[in-house]
């Protein structure tokens, strides 16, 4: 009986004790960042980043306390055809020549379902920095079957004002509205 005392009350103040995150650095294998906007009310006009590099802190315990930054090469956009991709860098959208990088850096995370959370955070772009909030989901939490190495992997999305971020070109003819779709996968660090 004294045994079992114990081991109650050590469970007890176990459960007192902070949580600890573990911390994963972005597989950029594993990650596309897209976008997606009006073309002048005939066609959705699609892109992907192809250099994006990040962190990610996060306990299971307490994942409303996570952290997460992201940065992006914005002039690795890749919008599938090469003169639209570098009219996209260029002078009408995301001048990369005076804006170099995106960076998205968490504020808050709420929960909202099992696996589920809104993940709000402070969007730069084209040198203008606005708060965001994406709906995301979690794929998986585990070892990875080959490396044995822990990995996560989310699904993320939302909708951004170019206008906002002073991106002004074609408007309003091609889309104020851009819906940011990210799947990203980590690995331990």
């Amino acid at each position: 009986m004294f045994k079992l005392a114990r081991f109650t009350a050590l469970g007890l103040l176990l459960g007192l004790l902070p949580a600890y995150a573990e911390n994963f650095s972005l597989d950029s294998t594993h990650t596309s960042v897209m976008y997606s906007l009006d073309h002048l009310g005939f066609s959705i006009s699609r892109g992907v980043f192809r250099e994006v590099q990040g962190q990610l802190s996060i306990d299971e315990k307490a994942p409303e306390e996570a952290r997460l930054e992201v940065r992006i090469n914005a002039a690795s956009i890749d919008a599938f055809d090469g003169g639209r991709s570098n009219a996209v860098r260029g002078g009408n959208f995301l001048e990369t020549d005076r804006f170099p990088e995106m960076k998205f850096v968490s504020t808050k995370v709420e929960r909202s379902g099992e696996s589920t959370a809104k993940i709000t955070g402070d969007l730069t772009l084209h040198g203008v920095t606005h708060p965001v909030t994406l709906n995301a989901t979690l794929q998986k939490k585990g070892k990875h079957p080959i490396t044995g190495a822990q990995r996560i992997g989310f699904a993320a999305s939302g909708v951004i004002k170019r206008s906002d971020f002073k991106i002004m070109g074609f408007l309003p003819m091609v889309g104020d509205d851009v819906t940011i779709t990210v799947d990203v996968e980590f690995g331990a660090s």
